[in-house]
């Protein structure tokens, strides 16, 4: 028997993912539990411990922040395919988000900001791709318990993020016992975030050491050192060709945030761009593999869309949250950051039932209809969050359940998209451009964030309502195109179901 089939000591599985379970469970706590605060951090006053930035900037950083994270996640998977190996990527991408924590933590001013979120977007993009590979090399090719570990693996992901929004605020609010008086100390929310990050390391650290497998600490691919001088020489081309734009921008009075950020939106937009050209025109893609790249084109858009308006759980809907929700039901108060553990939530709970039936339903729907129909669920989310404006006008406060019929939609949506789009992309993948392929994935999240970088802009309590029929009206019309066209997107897949 291989000895992996052996190791059955973390309920049934091998001990190692007992490592990488909490190692990406406390970095998701890490992760989250700075998210859920950190949109009020940006815009509170500095008087209530913020740095009294404008909502509207504080909502385009955040969603840049988060483009920033998946593109990060490509480079993070061809520094260990090339040059680290999983292992010790991993290790260096949870040292550099607990520094970016820790700089968090300590009171500073924006330009402490803009470094912590340096370090955490490094720092996620080298461990967020990593680990999940290192789940798949627990297991041999024909191990059965294969699925069962990544959804132990994947309910370990989503533990971190549900408890993470309620305790990160609880700590900023001096853990009930009113340690700040009336003053928020978002520096001790982001030192609990810390903290669990530290946490995650050291269970990653001496726990890999004794049950994750040596492979790990090496390369798939390494590279060569011609080819690595050639890497470098890349990098410092555009280093320069960076450090040209911002000097021009500067020299014209134009370096600011808003305008860092529209290039950064750019980036997001232009590289899948320039990747899908790559794939098309490559003489290593054959004909077939050519034609299931262009079936992806329509799917990828439809992910970004979707991710676009997952993703604003974390801006839109948490100024929502914060301005136009009753922070109570009866004599239960509690903070608009708890609103971000419903993502997770409603994730473990729709998870299983989705599975069954995937199982079960004999005739289901291509891939290009459930994308299709995903897309339509997103845009309801979004078109039931006009309602209580409609409804109840929009200067005063609306029931919590508004948000949580909300994310409850959007996460059926969410169902109907993620695991499918992870299976076909690997499904659609040109054989020459495999690890490229799934790069693609992160891609449209990032792309989604970067849009949402820009139109967040026009999101206020004013335009809440045409806000979010605009984008929901958008998200449905291309969902039923989705549908008009998912024949001929089928059969550009040629073969692939």
């Amino acid at each position: 028997m291989n000895k992996k089939n052996m190791d059955t000591a973390f309920f049934g599985q091998p001990r190692g993912l007992s490592t990488l379970f909490f190692t990406e469970m406390w970095e998701r706590f890490s992760y989250y539990g700075m998210r859920a605060i950190l949109i009020f951090y940006m815009y509170y006053a500095v008087t209530k411990g913020g740095l009294g930035m404008s909502q509207t900037t504080a909502a385009s950083v955040m969603s840049i922040y988060g483009s920033l994270v998946y593109l990060a996640s490509v480079v993070g998977g061809w520094l260990s395919d090339r040059v680290w190996g999983p292992r010790k990527t991993v290790l260096f991408g949870g040292i550099l988000i607990m520094i970016g924590h820790i700089v968090l933590s300590v009171p500073g001013k924006v330009a402490a900001l803009y470094c912590s979120i340096a370090f955490i977007v490094a720092g996620t993009g080298l461990l967020k791709p990593n680990v999940s590979d290192m789940v798949g090399g627990l297991y041999s090719e024909n191990d059965r318990r294969r699925d069962a570990g990544f959804s132990i693996y994947v309910f370990g992901i989503n533990l971190g993020s549900a408890i993470a929004p309620w305790a990160v605020p609880w700590a900023s609010e001096g853990f009930g016992f009113h340690l700040f008086g009336n003053h928020t100390n978002f520096h001790a929310g982001f030192a609990l975030a810390a903290i669990g990050m530290f946490f995650g390391l050291l269970q990653y650290y001496f726990g890999g050491k004794k049950y994750l497998s040596d492979d790990g600490l090496r390369p798939n691919d390494p590279i060569d050192k011609d080819s690595l001088n050639k890497v470098i020489r890349w990098i410092i081309i555009g280093v320069i060709i960076v450090a040209a734009i911002f000097g021009i921008l500067a020299f014209f009075k134009q370096l600011n945030i808003e305008n860092v950020i529209t290039l950064l939106t750019i980036v997001a937009i232009g590289l899948p761009i320039y990747y899908f050209i790559l794939m098309l025109n490559s003489s290593k893609v054959t004909k077939v593999e050519r034609s299931r790249v262009k079936a992806y084109i329509p799917l990828f858009i439809a992910a970004a869309i979707f991710w676009g308006i997952e993703e604003s759980g974390s801006t839109v809907l948490a100024l929502f949250a914060q301005d136009r929700t009753v922070l109570h039901i009866g004599a239960w108060h509690f903070e608009a950051a708890n609103f971000q553990t419903l993502n997770p939530l409603f994730i473990m709970i729709l998870t299983p039932f989705f599975v069954w039936l995937w199982d079960n339903w004999k005739n289901q729907p291509s891939a290009p209809n459930k994308f299709a129909a995903g897309l339509i669920f997103a845009g309801l989310s979004y078109a039931f969050m006009a309602l209580p404006g409609i409804l109840f006008g929009t200067s005063g406060r609306v029931s919590p359940f508004w948000l949580v019929g909300s994310w409850f939609i959007v996460e059926i949506a969410e169902m109907l998209i993620s695991p499918i789009g992870l299976s076909v992309t690997t499904q659609l993948a040109p054989k020459a451009f495999q690890s490229q392929m799934m790069s693609m994935w992160f891609l449209a999240d990032a792309a989604g964030q970067a849009v949402n970088a820009q139109i967040v802009k026009y999101y206020s309590t004013k335009t809440e309502v045409p806000y979010f029929l605009a984008v929901g009206i958008v998200s449905i019309i291309f969902g039923f195109i989705l549908f008009a066209i998912s024949k001929k997107i089928f059969k550009l897949m040629d073969g692939v179901k």
